[in-house]
């Protein structure tokens, strides 16, 4: 990377990209900031389906999240486009159900950047982000606990790409 200062761009994704996703966009970010590199890394999200085209999250997930100190009501909803391959240095993605939809989407030459975001755990074992669409409150406690705890693993791993700019 030949960026000054050094840049990474993440994209999260899932469904309809009004839980998950903009959730995992906004506690990152906070995470982000509050590590000093809000100059370094760009945030976004997007759905694998065009269902909510404009729509801001979930009111559950931005009442959850804003219980937690983050900040959704920015956000905006729309579905994955094919400038996010080349735009974006990570994908990250919510289940396997979406991982398989993207990867089909992926050019070859860009598949290296799609990845679970699970796989940034640091103290919790899962595999995926489970939809809380249809679930109650506890659901979006999960995904909230799953997405700070891979937020901070996906901050250090910024970290050693970009260092501190």
């Amino acid at each position: 990377m030949n960026h000054t200062p050094a840049q990474v761009s993440v994209l999260f994704v899932c469904m309809g990209n009004i839980c998950r996703s903009p959730t995992a966009h906004g506690v990152f970010r906070h995470h982000v900031r509050q590590a000093g590199l809000a100059h370094a890394v760009r945030v976004d999200s997007a759905g694998t389906h065009n269902y909510h085209p404009g729509e801001p999250p979930d009111e559950r997930s931005q009442q959850h999240a804003a219980r937690r100190g983050y900040d959704l009501s920015d956000l905006r909803a729309r579905q994955l486009r094919e400038a996010d391959f080349e735009t974006h240095d990570l994908i990250l993605v919510m289940d396997w159900d979406n991982l398989a939809l993207v990867q089909a989407e992926c050019p070859p030459q860009h598949q290296h950047k799609v990845r679970r975001f699970t796989e940034f755990c640091q103290r919790l074992d899962a595999t995926v982000v489970p939809d809380p669409y249809y679930g109650g409150a506890q659901g979006f406690d999960h995904v909230l606990d799953l997405v700070e705890d891979a937020s901070v693993g996906l901050v250090r791993f910024v970290v050693r790409r970009v260092g501190r700019g």
